[in-house]
């Protein structure tokens, strides 16, 4: 059985509750329980990589992790519409605008943002991204055809877009772009492994697990010693300039989350977690002065893991009743 968070956080199914107030749990056609991304499917994997250009259209909600050109036809007046772009984790995302035939004096509006943004939430949160919130909105009703290109700064990005008269609407097409040095990222799947390196930059990244998981920490570098501390009111490893630290929560934005745990100093050997909250989240912190590193990787906890959740000592922070 999926999480209440799978079920409710199918993102694009929060995002049209959010804003048209309608049922808290709606179905997304094509989507099964465990796809909540959309994944290829193995005949379109084979199809693509055969040098063909993916196409199909958008719905009013939508979610893409495949490169193709992609067309939105209004049928109806849509207020209320968006898509959500993902890639690797080591991909960042390129929207080109190929054709655009909406009203911006009749209340239109077609806008691409640099992350995601849910019920107010955002992806990376503000602390973690190099532009303002403003900055990370672009208006093609403001830009035109000035900046007909745009690149995200993660491996997801999102359109926001208005359409009154049926029959306008746009194409777009989605390209993927290596990213050398990936910094926020949200996994597209409840397992795997990954290495975040931050080379003497001044930043700060997340990685997003939309799902209970237990995480493991297999190699952390901080260009300082060795630690895992839970964290209490008056402790924490902010005076330490460069650290690691694990959140859990049920939103989107890392800096609304609860802190759970920091890592201090660098270590080799295992350090390991479970969190049952609906969204976990390894953040890193950086100073700039070291190249700073840590490894893990994560897999789902499993429903007897979940039923068994009492004996976490994080429960209370990770459980709120929905």
């Amino acid at each position: 059985m999926p999480s209440a968070f799978q079920l409710q956080c199918h993102f694009v199914l929060i995002f049209l509750a959010a804003l048209k107030g309608e049922a808290r749990y709606l179905e997304v056609r094509d989507a099964g329980e465990d796809e909540p991304f959309l994944l290829l499917s193995e005949d379109l994997k084979r199809e693509l990589s055969a040098g063909q250009i993916y196409r199909r259209s958008l719905r009013c909600i939508d979610m893409l992790s495949t490169e193709g050109q992609f067309t939105f036809t209004a049928e109806q007046p849509q207020l209320h519409c968006a898509t959500f772009f993902i890639g690797d984790p080591e991909e960042l995302i390129t929207i080109d605008y190929d054709s655009v035939n909406i009203d911006c004096q009749g209340g239109d509006f077609l806008k691409v943002f640099d992350g995601w943004i849910l019920k107010g939430e955002k992806f990376p949160s503000s602390l973690d991204h190099p532009l303002s919130t403003s900055q990370r909105y672009v208006d093609f009703c403001e830009t035109g055809s000035i900046q007909r290109s745009i690149r995200s700064s993660q491996n997801v990005a999102m359109i926001f877009f208005r359409i009154h008269q049926p029959g306008n609407g746009f194409t777009v097409t989605v390209k993927k772009n290596a990213n050398l040095f990936p910094c926020n990222v949200i996994s597209q799947t409840p397992s795997g492994k990954f290495t975040m390196v931050i080379p003497h930059q001044h930043r700060n990244c997340s990685f997003s697990i939309i799902y209970p998981v237990v995480i493991k920490i297999s190699d952390l570098i901080l260009g300082h010693l060795n630690g895992l501390f839970l964290k209490k009111p008056s402790a924490g490893c902010t005076g330490m300039g460069d650290f690691v630290e694990l959140l859990g929560g049920t939103g989107l934005d890392p800096s609304k989350m609860f802190p759970l745990a920091d890592l201090c100093h660098s270590f080799h050997g295992s350090a390991q977690m479970k969190i049952g909250c609906d969204n976990t989240v390894l953040r890193m912190v950086s100073s700039g002065k070291h190249v700073n590193r840590v490894t893990f990787e994560y897999y789902q906890l499993d429903l007897q893991e979940l039923e068994n959740r009492k004996e976490n000592s994080i429960e209370e922070f990770c459980f709120p009743s929905i």
